[in-house]
């Protein structure tokens, strides 16, 4: 049970725990019915999940999306967001669980214990993977699917966050460094992880997200152990 899982990390997660019991399953009902009524392969789905406005609220614990509405109400909203097409039917949720089902859900927990993005989470641990893992660990503790969730996560982040976001701009270190103003050797420390940056001074992250681009959440260093 989800209320029952002990979770050691101190990520500072985006809503409470008093909305798993609705996301994981609005989420689950939502796998469900795009994969088995509307005929959407969920790679297709997860792709749109990922790149939607609507993706990023539930990740964020906006109540309409995590509480307010039911997991076909949610794929549509989804779907439409980005403009894709597809034939409507009415609203299915089974009480018997589907496989799809059972990826939404964990998908979702784990989503909400790492604060990790959908976008994230499905380069490291791409929907394919997930239903694999169905026959193994869906009558197991939830825990111990989360730490397998955990181990991917982990085995994917060998490059550290601060490199992936320099990366994605083809940026060098060297670059990185007069643009930001922070020490080449510096950074060159953070990415070889020699030192932490989640120890570093606060205005040194800064200077470094703002020459990426992106948040200091961003490149901060997860460990969910």
């Amino acid at each position: 049970m989800i209320q029952d899982l002990k979770f050691s990390n101190e990520t500072v997660r985006a809503y409470s725990d008093l909305y798993l019991e609705t996301s994981t399953r609005i989420l689950g009902d939502a796998f469900d019915f795009v994969a088995n009524t509307l005929d959407i392969t969920l790679n297709d789905f997860v792709k749109m999940l990922s790149m939607s406005n609507i993706g990023s609220e539930f990740e964020r614990g906006n109540p309409t999306y995590v509480a307010g509405c039911n997991g076909c109400e949610l794929a549509r909203k989804i779907i439409k967001d980005c403009k894709n097409k597809y034939i409507d039917t009415p609203d299915a949720m089974y009480l018997d669980k589907s496989p799809e089902y059972w990826a939404g859900y964990v998908i979702a927990v784990f989503q909400w214990y790492s604060n990790e993005s959908f976008s994230n989470i499905f380069k490291a641990i791409p929907i394919n993977d997930v239903l694999k893992m169905y026959e193994t660990y869906h009558e197991m503790d939830l825990a111990k699917t989360i730490n397998a969730f955990r181990k991917k996560m982990n085995l994917y982040n060998t490059m550290t966050r601060l490199a992936i976001y320099r990366k994605k701009l083809s940026m060098t270190q060297k670059e990185l460094a007069e643009e930001s103003g922070v020490p080449l050797r510096q950074i060159q420390l953070f990415e070889q992880r020699e030192r932490k940056i989640n120890l570093a001074k606060t205005i040194t992250v800064y200077q470094l997200s703002k020459a990426l681009n992106c948040s200091v959440d961003d490149i901060i260093e997860r460990d969910y152990t």
